[in-house]
């Protein structure tokens, strides 16, 4: 297939570029190469980019009506919350406006195509207890980065529904893996283990997150793709029901590091507890049940099978 991926230089998106490729797809990347791109994240000759930002909607029209797509996957945007709550105003243009700009000039095509929408689950807010998001949670968005990804979500519904544009979105849980930038909690906690550095933990670090290895957060991509006559005009909530908490994943990350590796100093002194952030939510936890019944698609790979992987790549950076 003819694949156009948006921000294939950042984490998710040069992973689903990695596996894509080698099942043959021909990819065009548009990347605006922001601090969290690393053009190394691509691992494959097969792929053209064009270093272009998604607000720039004249130079996006003119890159996809001339590639015309098959498929249009759009990870690209700001996704970091501590970022949002300084700086909320790139959010806002990118996540909103940049997909407003791949709406309408994805609209001229006149080819057949699908438009994949990935979202977050932190676009329904918190929950404060037992329970799980689905494909019916309502949208409760509590920063201002799960603000902006809402509102993308909202336009592409609208799209759908006016224009009877051909689009599926994604709501997954937080996913791990190699390519991640180093200011996320896994890659962080792992490189400061490495490196003798404080691991600094919000508030008492209950907080409690659904983490899915990236590599099987991909495999869903390509399995909706392939399934575009079960997948289109639909809504899937994906993650691995792998529910830990900040605490718990930083002394599992600690202890495995302490075992692996001669390091002089005992990794589990390096956690530190600091101000928690403004407005952090509480628990998120997806129930996959719907794209397990839709596509028989479901995660491959335990947290711990994921984050062994995830360590050995980022030994290799320190």
């Amino acid at each position: 297939m003819k694949i156009l991926v948006t921000g294939g230089y950042g984490f998710i998106g040069s992973n689903f570029i990695n596996i894509a490729a080698q099942l043959g797809h021909e990819i065009v990347n548009v990347d605006c190469v922001t601090y969290a791109a690393n053009k190394q994240n691509i691992r494959t000759e097969n792929v053209r980019t064009f270093e272009e930002d998604i607000t720039n909607r004249i130079e996006i029209e003119k890159i996809i009506l001339d590639f015309k797509p098959e498929k249009i996957i759009h990870f690209a945007a700001e996704s970091h919350v501590d970022n949002s709550i300084s700086n909320p105003l790139v959010f806002l243009e990118t996540n909103i406006l940049g997909t407003y700009n791949l709406l309408s000039s994805a609209q001229k095509l006149k080819n057949d195509f699908q438009y994949v929408h990935i979202s977050t689950d932190e676009v329904f807010g918190d929950l404060d207890g037992e329970g799980f998001f689905s494909e019916k949670t309502s949208y409760d968005p509590k920063s201002p980065y799960s603000a902006s990804k809402a509102s993308s979500d909202h336009l592409v519904r609208a799209w759908a529904n006016t224009y009877k544009f051909p689009a599926t979105i994604v709501n997954c849980s937080n996913n791990y893996g190699p390519n991640q930038h180093k200011e996320k909690l896994i890659p962080k906690i792992i490189t400061n283990c490495l490196n003798g550095e404080k691991i600094p933990i919000y508030g008492n670090g209950q907080n409690i997150r659904d983490w899915i290895f990236v590599n099987d957060f991909c495999g869903a991509i390509i399995n909706i793709i392939d399934n575009k006559e079960k997948s289109l005009n639909e809504t899937f909530c994906i993650g691995a029901n792998e529910e830990l908490t900040n605490l718990e994943i930083t002394k599992k990350i600690c202890s495995l590091i302490n075992e692996q590796f001669n390091l002089e100093h005992d990794c589990l002194d390096l956690i530190t507890f600091v101000e928690d952030r403004l407005g952090h939510d509480f628990r998120y936890a997806i129930d996959a049940s719907k794209i397990n019944r839709v596509l028989n698609w479901k995660p491959q790979y335990s947290f711990n099978e994921g984050i062994q992987k995830t360590i050995e790549f980022y030994k290799d950076l320190k």
